[in-house]
């Protein structure tokens, strides 16, 4: 199972509009950040989670010609306003996609998107065609077995355990709070990707000490640090930084 880092940015982006600070006009690739989102690729199977407003050129960048599903995490703006793009794929595979994710995530998506059905547009007019489907427990995207994790983030939220042939990784990019649930069903995991806003504290997503505090409980084999603000700088990171926990980019792949 491969995981490839499409976005690893916050809401903003890196570099942000009208910003000149040391990361923003860095020259280090690794700071720039467009918005969170992972493409999640087998030799059956190719899905991604979430589809932020930046999805139309990570599939460009990334030469992406492959994906049979999406998932979202939830529905603030930054990680489901590139949804519309997806209606290449359905070009592409001759067929309708599924979109996975909470109840109430899914209302929120399809009022935003309240063109989009399963269906051709009566009027011929060019439309993703998507079946919705509302996340109730465990399912399975072909040969990817996939558990959604209670997370808080002051919205509806939903992390993701990914299972394939024995391989386990964790994805959750917004975070304020981890329920013991959570942290048990991931522990000893193989690869961990968990939100990290700053240095500094927010009230809707873990800082840096607070995700190294539940990546130590959850300690998973290896560990990436995702949703990135401008406040950090990859190189400084990374260097202070467990051997075992890294800073993840964009274009970064990883096999698991």
């Amino acid at each position: 199972m491969n995981l490839l880092f499409l976005g690893t940015g916050t809401s903003v982006g890196i570099p942000m509009i009208g910003c000149h600070c040391a990361v923003c006009a860095s020259g280090d690739t690794r700071n720039t950040r467009r918005r969170s989102s992972l493409y999640v690729s087998t030799e059956e199977t190719a899905f991604v989670i979430d589809t932020p407003p930046d999805f139309r050129q990570q599939m460009l960048d990334y030469r992406i010609e492959r994906c049979h599903a999406v998932l979202f995490t939830h529905s603030h703006a930054d990680h489901i306003f590139g949804f519309d793009d997806i209606r290449r794929f359905n070009t592409i595979h001759q067929r309708v996609l599924p979109a996975y994710a909470e109840p109430e995530t899914l209302a929120s998506i399809r009022h935003v998107f309240n063109y989009i059905d399963s269906k051709p547009s009566c009027t011929g007019l060019y439309r993703a065609q998507i079946n919705f489907i509302p996340i109730q427990g465990p399912f399975n995207i072909d040969d990817v077995h996939i558990t959604p994790l209670k997370v808080e983030h002051g919205a509806a939220m939903t992390g993701f355990l990914l299972e394939h042939n024995g391989a386990t990784a964790g994805y959750v990019p917004d975070c304020s709070d981890l329920p013991a649930e959570t942290i048990a069903r991931l522990h000893g995991i193989d690869v961990m990707i968990l939100d990290c806003l700053r240095y500094r504290v927010h009230p809707a997503h873990l800082n840096l000490e607070q995700s190294l505090a539940y990546l130590s409980q959850i300690q998973a084999k290896q560990s990436y640090l995702i949703h990135l603000c401008h406040d950090v700088d990859h190189v400084t990171l990374e260097t202070s930084l467990p051997e075992n926990i890294r800073v993840s980019y964009d274009g970064l792949s990883v096999e698991v």
